[in-house]
C-alpha cells in the first residue's frame, strides 16, 4: 500500500488557497466549452499545519486540462488521459529537481515553506444551470477513487464551476464555499468548492481564499513534446524510418529545471550513442548532442540506470562550422549533419533528407507557456 498524502480526515476540513492563475484557466476553459461538460485536474502542495493550529493547507497553483480527444460527460468527472497525466508527472518530476536542488546545494530558489511533494488534488468540472453541488454519480466517482488504494489519496478537492448567475444576486460572504467572476454578458460565473475525504461525511463545503500569483510558487512551463505532440510525432517517426533506434528520457542535463528532453540514438553495428538533448522551447531553442559508448541493453534494463551510465560516460559534441540551426529544420538533419562531422554514418549510406517534404524541413510551433 503507498504510502498515504497527510492525515487530515476528521479534522473538519482544511484551509485552501487557490491561486488566481487557477481560476482564470477555469473561467477560460468553461467559457470555451459553454454547451459540454468540461473539467480539468488540479495540482498543487499540502503544507502541514504548524502555523494553522494544526489544521493542513492545500494550495492549488494550477489546473490540466485533458486533451481535444477527451469524453466530457454530463453530471460526472471528467476522467484524465495519458496527455493530463504526462503534464502532471513533467511537473511533478521539475518539482522535485527544484527541492532536490535546494537540499543538496543550498539553494534559495525554493523556500522552505514550499519543500514537500507537487501533488494531484482533484478535479473541477461544470456543471449545467445552477446545479452548484457534486451530484450522486460525482460522489460515487469520488469515492471509489479514494478507496482505491493504488491511488495513495486520503481526499479530493471537488470545485463546480457553472454559468450564467445574476449578478446582483451573488453577495461574497466572508466564509462562503464559492467565487465568482464577472462575464462579459453582465452575469457570473460561479465556482463552488467541496471536499471529500475518508470520514464518511459525504461531500463538504470548503472555503478558498484567493491569492494573487505572485504570492505563490510558479510551477515549470510545459515541455514542447506535449505542448507540440504533432511536431513530436514528427520527429520521431523520421528517427524510425531512417533505421535509428531511439528512447527518450526526461533528464537534468543543464543542472536546472525545466528538465530537458534527451534522445539516445543509435545504429545497427555502431559502436557510438548520440544523446540529443531539446530544451522545454525546443524548437525555437536550439538542440545540443553528447557522444557516449554503445551500451547493450535487455528489455528488463532500467531505462534510465543505462541513460545515467550513458550520459557519464558522454562528452559534449559541437555543432559542425556549417550548421546553423533554424526552427524549420528537423532533428534528423542535425542528425546527419552531427554524423557526417563525426565519422559515424556507415560508408555508402545517403542520408534521405525528404521524408516530409521537398525542403526537408517542418512547420515549426513554440511551445505555450503556463498562465501567469
Amino acid at each position: 500500500m503507498p504510502n498515504r498524502l497527510i492525515e487530515i480526515q476528521g479534522q473538519g476540513v482544511p484551509n485552501l488557497v487557490v491561486a488566481q492563475r487557477v481560476i482564470n484557466k477555469m473561467s477560460t476553459a468553461a467559457s470555451r466549452y459553454i454547451e459540454d461538460e468540461t473539467g480539468e485536474a488540479m495540482v498543487g502542495l499540502i503544507v502541514s499545519g504548524a502555523n494553522t493550529n494544526g489544521i493542513p493547507t492545500l494550495y492549488v497553483l494550477d489546473t490540466i486540462a485533458p486533451d481535444e480527444s477527451a469524453v466530457r460527460h454530463i453530471h460526472t468527472f471528467q476522467q484524465g488521459d495519458d496527455h493530463q497525466d504526462e503534464l502532471i508527472w513533467w511537473l511533478q518530476e521539475n518539482w522535485r529537481v527544484y527541492r532536490e536542488l535546494r537540499q543538496h546545494a543550498g539553494s534559495d530558489m525554493l523556500s522552505e515553506k514550499w519543500d514537500v511533494p507537487l501533488r494531484y488534488l482533484g478535479d473541477w468540472h461544470k456543471q449545467p444551470g445552477y446545479m452548484i453541488q457534486p451530484s450522486q454519480g460525482d460522489l460515487r466517482t469520488a469515492e471509489d477513487w479514494i478507496a482505491d488504494d493504488d491511488n495513495g489519496m486520503d481526499f479530493l478537492l471537488a470545485p463546480i464551476v457553472t454559468l450564467g448567475h445574476p449578478a446582483t444576486t451573488l453577495g461574497q460572504m466572508t466564509s462562503a464555499n464559492f467565487v465568482t467572476v464577472p462575464a462579459d454578458d453582465g452575469t457570473c460565473m460561479r465556482v463552488d468548492f467541496w471536499y471529500l475525504d475518508t470520514s464518511g461525511r459525504g461531500f463538504l463545503p470548503i472555503s478558498p481564499t484567493i491569492y494573487p500569483d505572485a504570492q505563490l510558487p510558479k510551477l515549470t512551463a510545459y515541455p514542447w513534446h506535449l505542448v507540440n505532440q504533432e511536431r513530436f510525432n514528427t520527429e520521431v517517426d523520421a528517427f524510425e524510418r531512417d533505421g535509428l533506434f531511439t528512447s527518450m528520457i526526461l533528464w537534468n542535463a543543464t543542472d536546472q529545471p525545466p528538465l530537458e528532453v534527451c534522445f539516445m540514438l543509435g545504429r545497427v553495428g555502431s559502436d557510438k550513442v548520440l544523446i540529443l538533448v531539446t530544451p522545454w522551447n525546443f524548437p525555437e531553442a536550439a538542440p545540443s548532442a553528447r557522444i557516449a559508448p554503445f551500451i547493450s541493453m535487455s528489455p528488463d534494463d532500467d531505462l534510465y540506470q543505462i541513460f545515467e551510465t550513458m550520459w557519464e560516460k558522454s562528452e559534449p559534441v559541437k555543432d559542425p562550422a556549417d550548421w546553423t540551426w533554424m526552427p524549420e529544420r528537423r532533428l534528423l538533419d542535425y542528425i546527419f549533419a552531427l554524423e557526417d562531422a563525426l565519422g559515424l554514418r556507415p560508408a555508402g549510406d545517403v542520408p534521405d533528407t525528404d521524408d516530409n517534404d521537398e525542403t526537408g524541413t517542418v512547420e515549426s510551433e513554440a511551445p505555450d507557456t503556463q498562465d501567469d
